[in-house]
């Protein structure tokens, strides 16, 4: 993926700003771990002793000196760690806490860009950064179910919505926890304001969480930009083909509110080959839409819809606009 310049440096200056965010959060736990176990500092003193007199006895010709200098070592860091942990403190507590572990925060595992910074390259080209907002408030933490009757049962499967709901929400955990090695994909389909969209959010803030590449858009966002990839020239050519190539490669692609769009021939032809890609490379998609299954398939056509019903969960919605439900409940408000 070719970036500019100016965006590769802006996107390894955040990396450079964690590193020390990270430098500083070591050193403040080291200085509250040793304020209150001293006998911290004086096991870092006889490391720091014994580390110079295996060196003065290696220099001797003691070939015996490192390996028994490893050995303290790990005898002393293992009396640290015993320490720490019996004073309540976690056995990592003095080590350094990276945001991404598998990188350190530099952004490459060896010669190769990690996860994080194709997280970073996706929220510097698509400003998905604007998505994170509405993450910090529609996630699991505010997840409620009491917006769901128990009353109101469907008449295909005989559930009631409290119930439906908290069968998908069951099942939404389960493909976070096995997102890495149980490849699935969704197709979310019901009335508006069921919990479609915000339940796709909640998922979407999980896995941004463990490092994975999500990309999210409307149904309307999505086709403008595959429209600008197919037909515009010029110098924005491959920042537009860079974009193309992430959302068939990102680890979750949502695409929110299919069938909201003005559809025709070229967009029910590209939501195929995005469909069929993402389907090849083995990377998951939820789709969401409030189109009923008939209207769908006549809508993107019976290639689309097979492609869609035979790979995809299909998961029905149903229930009170729980917009409406707000806003009967909280006047002045419509959140």
């Amino acid at each position: 993926m070719a970036l500019k310049n100016t965006q590769y440096d802006e996107i390894m200056r955040e990396y450079y700003r964690k590193q020390t965010e990270d430098r500083h959060e070591q050193e403040e736990r080291i200085r509250r771990a040793t304020e209150a176990l001293p006998e911290l500092a004086a096991i870092d003193h006889e490391i720091a002793s014994l580390s110079v007199s295996s060196a003065r006895k290696a220099l001797e010709g003691d070939e015996t000196a490192l390996s028994h200098l490893r050995e303290d070592i790990k005898a002393l860091s293992e009396k640290k760690t015993e320490l720490l942990t019996s004073h309540g403190y976690p056995a990592d507590y003095l080590e350094m806490h990276y945001h991404c572990p598998d990188c350190q925060d530099t952004g490459y595992i060896g010669q190769e860009k990690c996860h994080c910074f194709r997280q970073a390259v996706i929220d510097l080209l698509y400003t998905q950064s604007n998505i994170r907002d509405i993450l910090e408030e529609e996630n699991f933490d505010h997840f409620s179910f009491r917006y769901y009757s128990d009353t109101s049962v469907s008449p295909t499967t005989g559930l009631s919505s409290l119930v439906t709901m908290k069968k998908l929400v069951a099942e939404s955990m389960d493909f976070i926890r096995n997102f890495d090695t149980d490849f699935q994909n969704f197709f979310f389909y019901g009335d508006t304001g069921v919990g479609k969209t915000f339940l796709s959010h909640c998922i979407a803030r999980e896995l941004l969480k463990t490092a994975h590449s999500v990309i999210y858009f409307s149904a309307f966002e999505l086709f403008d930009l595959l429209g600008r990839t197919t037909f515009q020239r010029g110098e924005t050519e491959e920042e537009m083909k860079n974009m193309h190539a992430y959302i068939f490669d990102c680890d979750l692609l949502i695409i929110d509110d299919l069938g909201t769009e003005l559809t025709n021939s070229f967009i029910s032809t590209q939501l195929f080959l995005c469909i069929n890609e993402r389907l090849a490379r083995r990377k998951s998609t939820i789709i969401s839409t409030n189109l009923g299954l008939n209207v769908f398939r006549d809508t993107y056509s019976e290639r689309v819809f097979s492609r869609i019903t035979s790979s995809y969960k299909m998961r029905k919605f149903f229930g009170d606009d729980i917009r409406i439900l707000k806003k009967l409940k909280n006047p002045g408000s419509l959140s």
